[in-house]
């Protein structure tokens, strides 16, 4: 299998006016903020609350607190807790077992004090070891504390500490 594009997509004609933005719902929404601020360094850009008169017929179910983070790389994450409680993610099962949305990637030029931070914010490592060394990269993935999956990249290549891997 190649895992180059061999066949572009069609050109799309159109611009981005915002950077890319993912939304995670949440279950505490000052936590998963505390959480992805400490640990992957990104910021509070805007904080909204969406009633349900516009949240319900956007599909959205009802009421919601919404903050925006920053990501130091360009792009955002939404942070989305609903009035309701919405169910938790996370099995036993692999990753790429479920269809839709599976994890969030942060590539990084060093994985390691990234790591480090994860660990001591109260995620837990899904990968083992915890820094895998995959076609040049070193990759991680990790729970948040509300099980949502991350994915470190780190574009250094090989690990000058090759013996070490855990967190």
């Amino acid at each position: 299998m190649n895992d180059d594009v061999d066949d572009p997509a069609p050109e799309v004609r159109t611009e981005m006016a915002e950077p890319f933005e993912a939304g995670v719902v949440v279950h505490d929404l000052e936590l998963m903020e505390r959480f992805y601020s400490e640990a992957l360094g990104c910021r509070a850009v805007h904080r909204s609350h969406i009633p349900k008169s516009i949240a319900a017929p956007a599909g959205l179910g009802g009421e919601l607190r919404v903050v925006w983070l920053q990501v130091p790389s360009g792009g955002r994450i939404k942070l989305i807790r609903p009035q309701f409680d919405a169910t938790r993610a996370g099995s036993a099962e692999p990753l790429t077992a479920r269809r839709g949305l599976s994890y969030l990637t942060f590539p990084l030029d060093d994985v390691d004090p990234v790591v480090a931070a994860l660990s001591a914010a109260g995620a837990r490592p899904l990968s083992d070891p915890v820094v895998v060394q995959a076609r040049g990269r070193r990759i991680s993935f990790w729970a948040d504390p509300e099980g949502n999956a991350v994915e470190l990249v780190d574009r250094r290549g090989t690990d000058p500490g090759a013996a070490r891997s855990g967190a």
